[in-house]
């Protein structure tokens, strides 16, 4: 028997971005890894799914990934999902599916829902290249470090951060990159209240401030 790891993308605020393979493969599968059990049990419930859970998270993953590949060495079926979006990026996994490999399990990604393509498609910028930096230091000094680095960049650069950090980081924009740096800001995407923020950077900042935006968002920053 050789077990199939399934990476399952799932929707980042609207259920029913879910594809009907990801519904098949959840319901098919012998265990359900997941980041934390509350979210997931909550993803679960709305599809009426009732697989056992594991929780893989930051705080475990990296010690104890070699008794996970065991634990999925038992099974034909495992399926593998995050809070929200595709499992690996920017979330845990990526210390357990390399060891996975060299185990011989299937790794088999399942396409879906993520942050990234919705808030590069909406941005406006023409996207045939960028430069994906995900995300920025929550110590100001390193991430003003970051964003200085970035600024010598001629690139489209994609940067994730914390909903409750949405003002400080184009606040640090402003600071470091400029004014006028030409930026979009892709709000709560995929959810009733998504909108797009574009413009200049100091212009946005107003408008962020202004509207008290407190949400998940995806930073674009047209630095060509």
């Amino acid at each position: 028997m050789q077990t199939k790891l399934y990476l399952v993308s799932t929707p980042i605020g609207n259920y029913e971005d879910i594809t009907l393979r990801a519904l098949r493969i959840l319901k098919e599968a012998d265990i359900i890894l997941c980041e934390e059990y509350k979210p997931a049990s909550k993803l679960l419930r709305q599809y009426e799914i009732k697989n056992e859970l594991l929780a893989v998270n930051e705080h475990n993953e990296k010690d104890s990934a070699m008794e996970l590949v065991n634990k999925i060495r038992e099974y034909e079926n495992v399926a593998m999902i995050s809070d929200a979006g595709t499992p690996l990026f920017s979330d845990p996994g990526n210390h357990l599916v390399p060891l996975a490999i060299s185990f011989g399990i299937e790794i088999i990604p399942v396409p879906g829902a993520n942050s990234l393509l919705p808030a590069l498609t909406g941005s406006g910028f023409e996207m045939n290249n960028f430069y994906y930096y995900g995300w920025l230091s929550p110590k100001k000094d390193e991430r003003r470090k970051q964003l200085f680095h970035l600024k010598h960049l001629r690139e489209l650069i994609v940067v994730m951060e914390t909903p409750y950090r949405i003002k400080t980081l184009l606040a640090d924009v402003v600071k470091t990159m400029g004014y006028k740096t030409e930026i979009a800001v892709g709000y709560k995407l995929t959810m009733p209240e998504e909108r797009f923020l574009r413009g200049f950077a100091g212009e946005v900042l107003k408008k962020v401030e202004t509207l008290k935006l407190k949400g998940e968002f995806v930073l674009i920053v047209n630095n060509r």
